[in-house]
């Protein structure tokens, strides 16, 4: 590969650990809650994982925030092809936009690269898909031959570097440094699929999930697969656990619907897609942020998790109120899942933005998966 294009989304996650499952349409309230920018520490920790192994490579990529100060920092000289334009034509503008995004990789498109990389969550995969589609299409029909999107060559590779608080999508890496390899070592795209969920359901608990797209990405053991629903009951797991719960702990409930089963067997009314705290009986902080968690917990903690599935992931994706803070403050964490969700999942997984934190949490993990069963899964 000679040529990459590289866009930030700089707001994608920043809803996450303050507890609003998103930012689409929440960028202010997340700024008033305390929320920082995550993607660009992503951005640069993926692109010097890519100049580390490869320095000579052509970074084009568009100014400032959405992708120039990430590729100066980690190395590179990048030739920035887009600068975003304010309604007044001030450059550059208070804010960025979708739109930002979308004319960004037609510039990378103009200039051919081989590959694009973008920041961010579900929705800007779909802002770079779309591009990427709409190319393909026009570069077909310009060549008098029928589109196949099924075909590997369907348009320009595309691969995500994870900052988003939902990541449905199977066009990421699993991690920034996993992406910086793959980006700097790949020599095969395959066909995968692009999805978004309704935000505003999101936040009600509902999960609306559709396919936005089918592109081309670099073929890779670390891209990661794409959320999967489990099915089946949990109801023996959770009476297991609610027989084992110990009065004088607190317990820290993450999202999903496995988890949440054993909040109704404890007589709470779960936030699905939430961070709930309960100690004796007592609900102290329903669907939480990160300073509401911290604010109330009393050791000993009990964090309970599910992986996702298809996926693995327990910490990183879709629950990043549980952030290193709240995790450092747990003496204990307990992993359940059905036993179908596990047949679906090579390992687990974690993603916390803590390089130490994540370490700490690797090795082999005991998944409790009914009411007396239990299996030992790795962490990687």
């Amino acid at each position: 590969m000679e040529s990459l294009g590289v866009v930030v989304n700089p707001i994608a996650g920043m809803g996450g650990r303050v507890g609003l499952k998103g930012t689409d349409g929440k960028l202010e309230e997340a700024r008033e809650l305390g929320a920082e920018p995550r993607a660009p520490d992503r951005a640069r920790e993926a692109l010097a994982a890519v100049h580390r192994r490869a320095p000579e490579l052509t970074v084009y990529t568009a100014a400032g925030v959405l992708g120039e100060d990430a590729a100066r920092d980690a190395g590179y000289e990048p030739i920035v092809v887009y600068e975003p334009t304010a309604d007044d034509g001030t450059e550059p503008p208070a804010e960025t936009t979708a739109a930002d995004t979308r004319a960004a990789v037609r510039a990378f498109l103009e200039r051919d690269v081989d590959l694009v990389c973008f920041v961010g969550g579900d929705g800007t995969a779909v802002d770079v898909a779309e591009v990427i589609e709409r190319d393909a299409e026009r570069a077909t029909t310009d060549s008098g031959s029928e589109t196949d999107f099924s075909r590997d060559d369907s348009g320009t590779p595309m691969l995500g570097v994870p900052a988003g608080v939902k990541i449905y999508s199977s066009v990421f890496a699993v991690t920034p440094a996993d992406a910086g390899r793959i980006i700097a070592e790949f020599d095969r795209v395959t066909s995968r699929e692009v999805n978004d969920i309704d935000e505003d359901a999101y936040r009600d608990g509902e999960v609306r999930a559709e396919l936005k797209a089918v592109v081309p990405v670099p073929v890779a053991p670390d891209v990661q697969s794409g959320k999967q629903v489990s099915s089946g009951s949990v109801d023996s797991l959770a009476s297991g656990f609610a027989r084992e719960i110990d009065p004088d702990r607190t317990y820290v409930f993450g999202p999903g619907s496995t988890v949440g089963a054993i909040e109704t067997e404890l007589g709470i009314d779960p936030s699905p897609l939430g961070v709930d705290v309960w100690r004796d009986g007592t609900v102290l902080a329903r669907d939480a942020s990160e300073s509401e968690i911290l604010e109330v917990l009393a050791e000993p903690v009990t964090i309970v998790v599910s992986p996702i599935g298809g996926q693995g992931f327990i910490f990183g994706r879709g629950n990043h109120q549980l952030s290193p803070a709240v995790i450092e403050r747990a003496d204990e964490i307990e992993v359940v899942a059905s036993g179908e969700k596990l047949d679906g999942i090579d390992a687990l997984r974690v993603d916390t933005d803590d390089a130490a934190i994540d370490e700490s949490l690797r090795g082999w993990q005991q998944v409790r998966t009914g009411r007396f069963t239990t299996r030992l899964v790795n962490v990687v």
